[in-house]
């Protein structure tokens, strides 16, 4: 549609026919019809009217770290905050941030200034929008236990929201049933710390992850959530899944509760092998594991 890509162009940077793989951390995924990268609010709110005057879906994509992509075709637009929206600025012990920042960059610049409270996330390859949708978390922290309030689009206007309404879970929130709300900004209250001591945490937490992940292969992280007082890659384990292929994804070796892509991975093999290792599982130990990692596009 010719026409609709004009109308895109004109106000944000605008691309055609991408290739989803391109932009996950899995490597997986069919093409998008299009992507766009709006430079502020206003931007972004004339693309959602175009959106909605065309009836066309729209997907926000971070950085893709926790996300497994369709192999087919996706005729929407997918929005991309991570080349405008990534600002940030302190006050005392608040930090400001736009949704498409790197959590990681955040992470060192409050440390840099003796701030703590993110040091789980200093190894998590999302923007901060996405570790908020998802609740992002690791080492029994996550993002619940900072956020404070997010600047939302929603309804054709912007709109601080407040804590209380997020319904913070185990890797959940509230986003996650309003895909048509798009976080543009977080509220943060960090705590005042030993910078020394909260860049030698961050440190060990760096080497530990090389230690245990398979970061020399793409992935979306860990797939499944942990059961309550489990830990899933255990399960994995006693069902002889480890090292275990199917096509071109992989149960790694490393990390039983990572799936690796191979090289040649299809979306369909990926989704394969998940639901084989949750029917094994729930065959052998009556539980059924509930996916980490969040699926789009996937039929």
């Amino acid at each position: 549609m010719l026409e609709l890509y004009e109308e895109l162009s004109a106000i944000s940077t605008t691309e055609r026919d991408v290739p989803l793989k391109k932009m996950t951390t899995l490597r997986v995924g069919g093409e998008a019809a299009y992507v766009v990268y709006p430079e502020n609010e206003m931007s972004l709110d004339a693309i959602m009217r175009i959106i909605r005057k065309n009836s066309i879906p729209f997907k926000v994509i971070g950085k893709g770290s926790n996300l497994l992509c369709g192999d087919g075709r996706y005729e929407g637009v997918i929005i991309r905050l991570d080349r405008h929206f990534t600002d940030f600025f302190f006050d005392g012990e608040y930090v400001t941030v736009q949704a498409g920042c790197s959590i990681i960059a955040l992470a060192q610049e409050a440390a840099k200034r003796g701030l703590s409270g993110l040091e789980f996330a200093s190894g998590i390859p999302a923007t901060v929008g996405g570790t908020v949708f998802m609740n992002a978390g690791a080492y029994k922290a996550s993002m619940s236990d900072v956020v404070e309030e997010v600047f939302v689009y929603r309804d054709g206007s912007l709109c601080w929201m407040e804590k209380d309404s997020f319904e913070y879970a185990y890797r959940t929130s509230i986003f996650q049933k309003h895909p048509d709300w798009i976080i543009t900004a977080v509220r943060m209250k960090l705590k005042q710390g030993d910078p020394d001591e909260i860049r030698q945490l961050m440190e060990n937490r760096r080497e530990r992850r090389f230690a245990t992940q398979p970061l020399n292969y793409p992935s979306c992280g860990s797939v499944f959530r942990n059961p309550e007082g489990m830990n899933s890659w255990k399960l994995i384990d006693e069902i002889g899944y480890r090292g275990h292929v199917h096509g071109g994804a992989c149960v790694s070796q490393k990390h039983p509760n990572f799936i690796v892509n191979l090289g040649n991975a299809t979306a369909l093999d990926y989704l394969q092998l998940v639901e084989e290792i949750q029917d094994r599982i729930e065959e052998k130990f009556g539980i059924r594991l509930i996916t980490e990692m969040e699926k789009f596009n996937c039929r």
